[in-house]
């Protein structure tokens, strides 16, 4: 990795901050490490932390996803590239959605092409659990993304060139999440409750920058990617954080599950179990499933397979959630 040039698309994100705090950490003479977005306050902020002259390899790059021309500059000499740039609150993108297909469709294909056009070497693209089933927007637009994505395996021709897709829950403690939220709201000694049946997957931003990280190395492109990671109950995060607060019912919103899926059963003919990952695989990719299983040692899921927050067998408690909040986002007791 320490020879290889990296770009990550919105790199001033949660996910891409802790992925460029991981990579300093571990390769701290990188090559080279793009933080690639359109916002200029962002970048400069993040430059705080991670300034250029002490990373001589760092560079930010202002750009958008939307514009092709600016992404194949970016793209000039790179080997690596993770997308995690995405329009992703569902309320916003339910009211604009024109502009949500123009960043996640649209410019997950700009990015393909441009990777292509450049000789990038392995593409890693971040999904989410609103792709699987999706019932608003957002997730829709992410699934095209995933399915552009893994298609562009496909049309590569005679390029060394390897894309996948890693598919992961709700981030703990990330910009626009449920936890910060609360944490905001306990002083007002209330909590709002969209569905006391709601579930959620749970994964760390350290879980999800690991598993990135194990992709680019091991994928063998076409892969969806989805770790095997807890769920929680929102009332139960409710009460780990403020249990002094009421609880207050208010309906489930527009566009939301009571459940979250990332394997639907509709998957599971092309569903592998890695041990700590499950992988969908392509229907006609440049490899079976016979042959992906014996590589990885892994087998088959049983026909009609689902991984659901709901049945997931896995849950955190109370005390794991206090525990996990305390030392992911702090603001907590633990």
């Amino acid at each position: 990795m320490i020879d290889k040039s990296i770009l990550i698309t919105g790199g001033t994100g949660s996910f891409g901050k802790a992925f460029v705090r991981t990579v300093l950490a571990r390769y701290p003479g990188i090559k080279r490490l793009v933080i690639y977005s359109r916002d200029e306050l962002k970048q400069f902020e993040m430059a705080q932390t991670f300034s250029e002259r002490e990373h001589p390899g760092l560079r930010y790059f202002i750009g958008d996803i939307r514009d092709e021309a600016r992404l194949r500059r970016a793209l000039e000499g790179i080997d690596i590239v993770i997308h995690a740039a995405a329009l992703k609150q569902v309320p916003a993108a339910e009211y604009n959605p024109f502009e949500c297909i123009k960043t996640n469709v649209l410019g997950a294909q700009n990015l393909i092409e441009a990777c292509l056009s450049n000789g990038v070497k392995r593409v890693v693209a971040l999904s989410t659990d609103k792709a699987a089933a999706p019932i608003n927007l957002y997730g829709a637009t992410k699934l095209c993304s995933d399915k552009l994505f893994i298609a562009a395996n496909n049309i590569k021709g005679d390029r060394d060139i390897r894309f996948s897709v890693v598919r992961y829950g709700n981030v703990m403690g990330s910009r626009g999440s449920v936890i910060p939220f609360f944490l905001d709201r306990r002083k007002t000694g209330v909590l709002p409750i969209t569905d006391a049946r709601m579930t959620r997957f749970n994964i760390s931003l350290q879980e999800g920058v690991d598993m990135v990280l194990w992709s680019l190395e091991s994928a063998w492109g076409g892969e969806v990617l989805v770790p095997k990671i807890p769920s929680y109950r929102i009332t139960d995060v409710a009460t780990a954080i403020a249990p002094e607060c009421r609880q207050e019912i208010i309906g489930i919103r527009p566009g939301e599950k009571i459940h979250e899926e990332m394997i639907t059963s509709s998957d599971s003919p092309n569903t592998v179990d890695l041990g700590g990952y499950y992988a969908i695989l392509p229907s006609a990719g440049a490899f079976t499933l016979g042959e992906y299983c014996e590589a990885f040692n892994a087998r088959v899921v049983e026909p009609g397979f689902a991984y659901n927050s709901g049945s997931n067998p896995d849950y955190l408690s109370i005390d794991q959630l206090k525990r996990l909040i305390g030392e992911q986002v702090g603001q907590i007791e633990v």
